[in-house]
């Protein structure tokens, strides 16, 4: 109600003759007044359930002057990942096979935690080092393939892992659910006691991103990264140009040689 309320005091119209227009002007208002682009669209849905109201509960006809593509552009923070030295502290932290296993399968494929949680004995197939993620966001099939020190600890693991029927791979060790298949937030969980124990801002999504950043930065191509991620669209990969600087860095003192070079030349 507090952002109808602005909007009615500052409307210098009856709210039945508002137009497009004036939403604009509005909206140009809320921008000068530097509110944030959530807090405008907070805004701008008040006015916009309130046209709805008027029209669809009070029968007044009154066209709706919010249009659906006023909704302001929110920043998208750009990804984090965990630096060499952080990942290696966090793998030292790693004593449990299951957990050692499960967390390097998400830093070494870059599995979202769903993909890991839905990961059955069938999906792998050791002897091409790939696995068959099933199902993966927007209901799409992708191949992903595993590292040799991501493999071994699969390995590791598979010697204690609990017997049970199921075919998910990794399953709860203790308790009644032994044998069970262990579920997203169990896994959460997990990486949030490590990073407890490290004192690092880590969680699952973050060794999705560190897997991103560290394959940009051995010069892996942007196409064969999405690939991998599951990424429907190149711009959401190309996010993590804005964050890893290295490869960047070194193309720029590389190039910057051959330009000296040639002007002293």
């Amino acid at each position: 109600m507090h952002g109808l309320k602005k909007f009615v005091l500052w409307l210098d119209v009856p709210v039945e003759e508002a137009t497009n227009k004036k939403i604009q002007a509005y909206i140009d208002y809320l921008r000068a007044k530097r509110l944030a682009p959530k807090s405008i669209n907070t805004y701008l849905d008040s006015v916009r359930g309130f046209y709805d109201y008027l029209h669809y509960e009070e029968e007044i006809s009154v066209e709706n002057p919010v249009r659906k593509g006023y909704a302001q552009r929110l920043s998208r923070p750009l990804p984090r990942y965990l630096r060499d030295d952080e990942t290696a502290i966090l793998l030292n932290a790693l004593e449990n096979r299951r957990d050692r296993a499960m967390f390097m399968m998400m830093l070494r494929t870059g599995l979202r935690v769903g993909e890991l949680a839905n990961l059955t004995l069938g999906a792998i197939d050791v002897r091409r080092r790939s696995i068959l993620v099933k199902n993966g966001k927007g209901a799409k099939d992708r191949i992903v393939y595993i590292s040799d020190d991501a493999l071994w600890t699969l390995g590791e693991y598979m010697k204690v892992r609990p017997c049970s029927k199921s075919k998910k791979l990794f399953l709860v060790e203790r308790g009644v659910y032994r044998g069970k298949p262990i579920s997203v937030r169990g896994i959460q969980k997990r990486i949030e006691y490590y990073a407890d124990k490290t004192g690092l801002n880590v969680s699952c999504h973050h060794l999705r991103h560190t897997m991103a950043t560290q394959m940009l930065n051995a010069d892996a191509a942007l196409v064969t990264i999405q690939d991998l991620l599951g990424h429907a669209w190149i711009k959401t990969t190309q996010r993590y140009c804005k964050v890893s600087n290295l490869k960047v860095q070194r193309e720029y003192f590389e190039a910057m040689e051959r330009v000296m070079q040639r002007m002293s030349a």
